[in-house]
């Protein structure tokens, strides 16, 4: 028995020694969330200042300054070379932001200025002054293949237009005459891609072009006088005709100005005859100052070119010279009234 006493003893004192703590689970770090890569910011557009984090009345201000209109100094350029004076600028195919995109010039690239271009009408934010230039190095223009000998590469028509990309609905960037040899790139489709002659033009914002001052000449004798710009309006949007045939007249006729309804039409407008609504000519200007939406409605004397185009030939082009209105509201809306 006291051997049982013994050993039960000890087992008990075994029994009481504490366990080892068991250890707490091992959790992992906290996921770090990497910041998001910066957005690509738009050089031809102003620095905008960053959002305030939490304070609302700051982002507000923030948002208004951003929305703010542009300040456009007044500018005047004349014939001749300028350079660049901003970072980088877009060339567009029409004088405003409507113009595609045709090519790009950084600081200090020298092109030649033909003409300036101050529109009457334009969008809060957009340029009102713009310049006319030739077209810069190494930008390529388009023109309808069809058009081209394809044996030795002549222009075909009397006149061929030059567009800013493959279709009717890119700009005019100049016109070549008949037996032009041209230089093809590529073809795509129906058109041509070809190296611009010299008379291809685009457009820039004035306000991004310097002119160096030209210092007088002592000796009046070499003085060259310099051109007047001549005050211009916004060059057309609607699509023109790329071609006429050789068989043209010298016309004048009567009618209203008015609208072209079919999207597959030569031209955006056309002069009918107001008794018969029948169309008596296509409107048509290789002009950049005459827009025929300022003539809608009116009766007018039109003076041009006539021509059958080979892709139109129910209907003639009028290459419009000049217009003298005769009648500001030619037709008269009457409305319809409805029985109860």
């Amino acid at each position: 028995m006291l051997g049982a006493t013994l050993a039960t003893s000890a087992i008990a004192q075994n029994n009481t020694n504490a366990l080892p703590p068991i250890p707490a689970p091992i959790t992992s770090p906290t996921d770090t969330v990497s910041a998001p890569a910066p957005a690509v910011v738009d050089t031809n557009a102003p620095a905008v200042e960053p959002k305030a984090k939490s304070v609302k009345h700051k982002r507000h201000k923030h948002a208004a300054m951003a929305s703010a209109p542009i300040t456009e100094p007044t500018v005047t350029l004349v014939p001749g070379p300028a350079t660049v004076a901003v970072k980088n600028i877009n060339v567009r195919g029409q004088a405003g932001l409507k113009g595609e995109v045709v090519a790009h010039l950084n600081q200090g690239d020298v092109v030649t200025v033909l003409d300036q271009m101050n529109l009457d009408r334009h969008k809060a934010g957009e340029p009102a002054q713009w310049a006319k230039i030739a077209l810069p190095a190494n930008t390529h223009v388009w023109v309808y293949a069809a058009f081209v000998d394809a044996t030795n590469k002549t222009v075909l028509p009397k006149k061929l237009n030059l567009r800013g990309g493959p279709g009717e609905n890119y700009s005019v960037l100049g016109v070549i005459e008949r037996g032009t040899p041209v230089n093809e790139i590529t073809t795509q489709g129906k058109w041509m891609q070809i190296d611009p002659p010299a008379n291809a033009y685009a457009f820039v914002a004035a306000m991004f072009l310097k002119q160096e001052a030209v210092a007088a000449n002592p000796t009046p004798a070499a003085i060259t006088p310099v051109p007047e710009p001549q005050p211009m309006v916004p060059a057309p949007a609607q699509p023109v005709i790329d071609t006429n045939t050789p068989a043209t007249r010298v016309v004048m006729h009567e009618g209203v100005v008015g609208p072209v309804a079919s999207i597959v039409a030569p031209t955006a407008y056309k002069l009918y005859d107001p008794k018969t609504y029948q169309t008596i000519d296509y409107l048509y200007t290789t002009a950049t100052n005459l827009d025929f939406s300022r003539y809608n409605n009116m009766r007018i004397i039109a003076t041009g070119e006539e021509a059958l185009d080979e892709r139109w030939k129910n209907t003639p082009v009028l290459t419009v010279e000049s217009i003298q209105v005769i009648e500001t509201d030619a037709v008269k809306v009457i409305p319809i009234k409805h029985n109860h």
